[in-house]
């Protein structure tokens, strides 16, 4: 077996040890077995109602997360390619994570109104932050040497940024992506709770009223497959752009 599959199954099946010894111990509802979870797990794959909560999470988590990246790239573009604009807009970028996404949740709905385009809109919004300064970072670290003979061979400043600087930085994009696509689940299940919606935040809300322990944990381990699943398709282009990038220096 792979290391690659070996290694997360081993440390799956230890934390599900742990989970097994820690429910026997304390032995409260509050704190509900694998089997209990599991068989709750499992009633909700096959509610045709779950799936439309799910869809709706996954459509505004992805929606905020091509938002965000849509408008994260050109603005990297910008602050590499003009001094003013990255003087300008630098100091603004940690301004802009101090403030919890709980916060902007209420203008928001002030703003746009409840619904999806709202939550799609935070994730956007969290997500930004992340693409945006990888994706610099990336561009900034582009070889020279490469630039410099692109520019001798007539490569204008559009050309040389699409052909050249971009898959050269593509494997530093790929990352912020994959951190920004993991969080957009986070912003959308928060979305949902704070302005409500049909997703699986507001399915977690019900559960939590109800004191439905088993259910809240199904949930989040939906959830994380979901982001697990995201994180590592993109993982797994990222790798493949690094091995095209390597073959291109050599």
């Amino acid at each position: 077996m792979k290391r690659e599959i070996a290694a997360p199954v081993a440390l799956g099946g230890l934390l599900i040890v742990g989970w097994l010894v820690t429910a026997g111990v304390k032995a409260s509802p509050l704190l509900p077995g694998p089997g209990a979870v599991f068989s709750r797990l499992a009633g909700f794959l096959v509610d045709p109602t779950y799936w439309g909560y799910l869809g709706t999470t996954v459509l505004e988590a992805f929606g905020g997360a091509l938002l965000g990246t849509a408008v994260a790239l050109p603005m990297a573009a910008l602050i590499h390619r003009s001094r003013w604009a990255a003087a300008a807009i630098n100091p603004f970028l940690g301004a802009t994570q101090a403030i919890p996404a709980v916060a902007i949740a209420p203008l928001l709905v002030l703003w746009i109104g409840y619904g999806l385009g709202s939550v799609i809109v935070l994730c956007a919004l969290i997500v930004f932050f992340p693409i945006l300064i990888s994706t610099v970072i990336g561009l900034r670290h582009v070889d020279a040497d490469v630039v410099d003979a692109a520019r001798m061979d007539g490569a204008g400043g559009w050309q040389l940024l699409t052909q050249v600087e971009f898959p050269m930085a593509l494997a530093s994009v790929l990352g912020g992506v994959r951190n920004g696509v993991t969080l957009s689940v986070t912003g959308a299940i928060v979305g949902e709770m704070v302005m409500g919606g049909s997703g699986l935040g507001t399915v977690l809300t019900v559960q939590r009223d109800f004191f439905d322990t088993a259910g809240m944990i199904a949930t989040v381990i939906v959830l994380a497959l979901i982001a697990s699943a995201a994180y590592s398709l993109i993982h797994q282009w990222e790798r493949n752009s690094r091995v095209i990038d390597s073959f291109r220096r050599s």
